[in-house]
């Protein structure tokens, strides 16, 4: 991933979405953190974007050698923008999995951005993101998986849903394939919808208010994101935490 060394513009496709005033209040930006993965070696991150600053701004460059595997999970709900961005590149056999969480509200701009090059054979990508926007907040997924010629046996695929609790939301999702060899089994699907009317009405019928029927749906709707987490006391407070945002967009 090469950055910008001038601030961009909505006419980059990679910024078309953004805030990009927002954005011009942390540049220029700094080198993306490096993560390398050894041949072999299981690793796994995540963050909690929850900042109260004006903008927070995240790159990484990932590298996943030969039969390794890399896991990360994202819960992004802080700041006016909230922009995270991964360029990885997998060798033979590696495994990259992205589990990730978009909830805004308010005018809040929050983002993923992804390339991943499968550069070798038999890698596999996962990229799970769920999006709950409400008020007149913007989220936005916007994934590239690049499949190298010769890169036979790429197993590749992008789930991305969001859900609007305003009309006045935004969801944007851009799943993108670029693929240079015939043996790969590459999917993305993206869905953009709104909470059940019914299964608010049976939430109703059992003495829920409201509130927290939208809440209880909203929770299922997140459901299995972070379970994978290996520490226990991670899992909690990324749920907690998306929890609590999504109660007060409710």
């Amino acid at each position: 991933m090469s950055l910008p060394l001038t601030l961009p513009s909505r006419k980059s496709e990679d910024w078309r979405y953004s805030d990009v005033d927002a954005a011009a209040t942390l540049w220029p930006l700094p080198a993306p953190e490096r993560i390398s993965v050894g041949e072999g070696e299981n690793a796994a991150q995540h963050f909690l974007q929850q900042s109260a600053d004006a903008a927070v701004i995240r790159d990484y460059m990932v590298d996943v050698a030969a039969g390794g595997s890399f896991a990360f999970h994202l819960l992004n709900i802080g700041g006016a923008l909230g922009r995270i961005t991964f360029d990885v590149t997998l060798h033979r056999g590696a495994t990259f999995d992205l589990k990730a969480a978009i909830i805004g509200g308010g005018d809040q701009t929050l983002e993923i951005v992804t390339t991943v090059r499968h550069v070798e054979p038999d890698a596999v990508s996962r990229q799970t993101v769920r999006s709950v926007l409400a008020g007149h907040a913007t989220g936005s997924y916007l994934g590239k998986v690049a499949v190298a010629r010769g890169a036979q046996g790429t197993d590749a695929a992008q789930s991305v849903k969001a859900m609007l609790m305003d009309r006045t939301a935004t969801a944007n999702a851009k799943p993108e394939l670029e693929i240079f060899a015939d043996d790969v089994k590459c999917a993305h699907g993206a869905t953009v919808g709104e909470l059940d009317k019914m299964a608010l009405f049976y939430c109703a019928s059992r003495g829920l208010d409201p509130a927290a029927a939208r809440t209880l749906l909203l929770q299922a709707f997140i459901a299995g994101l972070f379970d994978d987490m290996a520490d226990e006391a991670d899992r909690e407070r990324f749920e907690a935490a998306a929890r609590a945002k999504m109660e007060a967009l409710s």
